[in-house]
């Protein structure tokens, strides 16, 4: 029976057809969910499939193509072995005549660029490039947009330091916000023995009444904290915070800063190499208009970072078509895929006419250890100083409330994670999953994305139960319990990151070829309606031990417990 996509999430779909090599099948598929939910995120990912197997081949060898009806990737796979610009153009030419598609013509322009690249280089005693503004390579072309360009990126800007935005709430930093600086401390101290210099970690902290804690950021790891104090900053508004984070990110003599920003020895250099921010609500939104306004790039939730250097061969980086240049001092920004079963690791880099810095990255809470302080460590802490303006301020907090009390799953000595296992039955999973919470003495119950973003009913008396914060992953809580029991869950690369540091994982699904199988410690094969219940009532009545149970392979009812592979080593399994 061929797979219906509209019963599954778009990070579910992508290990469900991970294996499926028949394009046929690939393209019923796609045409369900087509005639289904239609979503753009599904058919990329379904067609991206049909073009890794399709035998079509697009280009005969005689250089005729016949663009119309190919789809955008089966006109990239065409012209991206056509070396004569000649020919690039009639197809350019045909596309124009037939169904004019802005995409597929920037596809076949790309490569005409490319070509064309390579030959100026071949003519070029230097083998270099000289760098053309869209305006001065399309001529012909109208630009809308020119006016509005947003250009502050520096040419041969001096880059230092790590910097960490700390976040702080109620008066206090956040976890995530020492975690980073414990990481930052970490990665800096293998950078400057590796370039043999003294980069520095900076901590920011914006608030009010924000200055002890500027200072507790120097044990966990922070050599230098600067900080704004105002009143006006007590909560978060984004505009202020963007602008208090800028200039303090950009040195005296800034070509785009203040003309009164005071020389400072601690900050010595234009703007920061690296900058971290937590992937919470508020660092999502800062993050992003901070590396903005410094004109450079950002990867979002990201589960891991390391600074190393790093071969290029693609010619918008390198300047040089057809060589490959190592770029030093790169910062690797790993974070779950798209398609949902890999991970990507995003770098951000410097353009031959065009530099981006600093290079960002937003980490999702407990990625990396919360460190224990060094309350004997010295740093220096700073008072930056900046009049904010009224027009910065034109969001006004008039009230607010706080919620009581909030789930934290973090520090619970179990957690029953349930998925869209319990689809079938959704207020019976729910009671099920709760019941096996009560049987421990701490535990807690935990939700996949797939069960928060489905479109399931459940009766009142556990719909309180089914909110977002309780929701494990890359954008829900990380946890690490001594048991994790994952009920119904297939293993998205999503969730993963939120629970793959637990102690022991066990597993109870249907699927044999899960992902989760790969990186769980026990698999329970079965049916989660049947086994939750006798899983409880063993435990309940002390007659059984998970582990044991596992080890010996022993049938519960109609299930088999098994012991699963020890533990996955990072690598890349998928899905939900």
């Amino acid at each position: 029976m061929t797979l219906d996509p509209t019963e599954h999430t778009i990070p579910e779909l992508g290990p469900k057809i991970k294996d499926i090599d028949d394009v046929s099948e690939l393209e019923e598929i796609l045409q369900k969910e087509h005639r289904g939910e239609n979503r753009q995120g599904a058919i990329a990912l379904i067609q991206s499939r049909i073009d890794k197997f399709s035998e079509d081949e697009a280009d005969d060898g005689d250089g005729e193509v016949e663009l119309a009806g190919m789809s955008v990737a089966d006109v990239g796979n065409a012209v991206r072995d056509i070396d004569e610009v000649a020919d690039l153009e009639a197809l350019l030419e045909q596309e124009e005549a037939g169904e004019n598609r802005d995409s597929v013509k920037r596809l076949i322009e790309s490569r005409i660029d490319s070509v064309q690249g390579s030959d100026e280089e071949e003519a070029e005693d230097a083998g270099e490039v000289e760098a053309q503004s869209p305006e001065e390579k399309y001529p012909e072309l109208d630009h809308p947009t020119a006016d509005k360009k947003h250009v502050r990126a520096l040419d041969g800007g001096d880059y230092q330091d790590m910097w960490v935005y700390c976040e702080t709430q109620q008066g206090e930093l956040i976890d995530v916000s020492k975690e980073m600086l414990g990481k930052a401390r970490e990665l800096m101290d293998t950078y400057n023995d590796d370039y043999d210099t003294e980069e520095k970690v900076v901590a920011v902290v914006i608030g009010e009444d924000v200055e002890e804690l500027a200072e507790e950021t120097i044990a966990y790891g922070a050599d230098v904290a600067v900080y704004a104090d105002d009143p006006a900053l007590s909560r978060f508004r984004l505009k202020p915070f963007t602008e208090v984070f800028c200039d303090m990110a950009r040195g005296a003599g800034h070509e785009f800063g203040r003309e009164d920003r005071p020389d400072e020895e601690w900050h010595d250099y234009d703007e920061p190499r690296y900058t971290v921010f937590p992937a919470t609500n508020n660092g999502r939104d800062l993050s992003a208009t901070v590396q903005a306004e410094l004109d450079s790039g950002l990867a979002s939730d990201c589960s891991d970072l390391y600074i190393t250097e790093s071969m290029i061969s693609n010619p918008a980086k390198t300047g040089k078509p057809g060589e490959k240049v190592e770029f030093q001092r790169v910062f690797h920004m790993k974070r779950p895929d798209f398609s949902g079963f890999e991970y990507s690791t995003i770098l951000c880099l410097d353009k031959p006419d065009r530099e981006f810095h600093p290079q960002g990255a937003s980490v999702i809470p407990g990625s990396f250890p919360l460190s224990d302080p060094d309350p004997e460590r010295e740093g220096e802490v700073v008072h930056h100083e900046l009049p904010l303006e009224e027009s910065w301020l034109d969001v006004e907090v008039t009230e607010y409330d706080q919620l009581d009390g909030g789930v934290d799953l973090t520090g619970r000595e179990v957690i029953v994670a349930l998925g869209r296992g319990i689809g079938s039955d959704p207020t019976k999973g729910i009671e099920l999953g709760l019941d096996l919470v009560d049987a421990f003495e701490d535990a807690d119950l935990g939700l996949s994305r797939g069960v928060i973003t489905a479109s399931y009913e459940f009766d009142g008396h556990v719909a309180k139960y089914v909110t977002e914060e309780r929701q494990i992953g890359e954008s829900g809580q990380v946890v690490e319990p001594p048991i994790y029991i994952a009920v119904g869950i297939s293993g998205a690369v999503q969730h993963k990151v939120g629970m793959d540091e637990s102690d022991t994982i066990i597993a109870i699904n249907t699927d044999t070829d899960a992902d989760i199988v790969d990186f769980s410690d026990y698999f329970i094969e079965g049916d989660l309606f049947e086994v939750l219940p006798m899983l409880t009532e063993a435990i309940e009545s002390g007659q059984m031990d998970i582990k044991a149970v596992a080890d010996g392979g022993e049938r519960i009812g109609d299930s088999r417990a098994t012991s699963g592979p020890a533990g996955s080593d990072g690598g890349e399994p998928t899905d939900d």
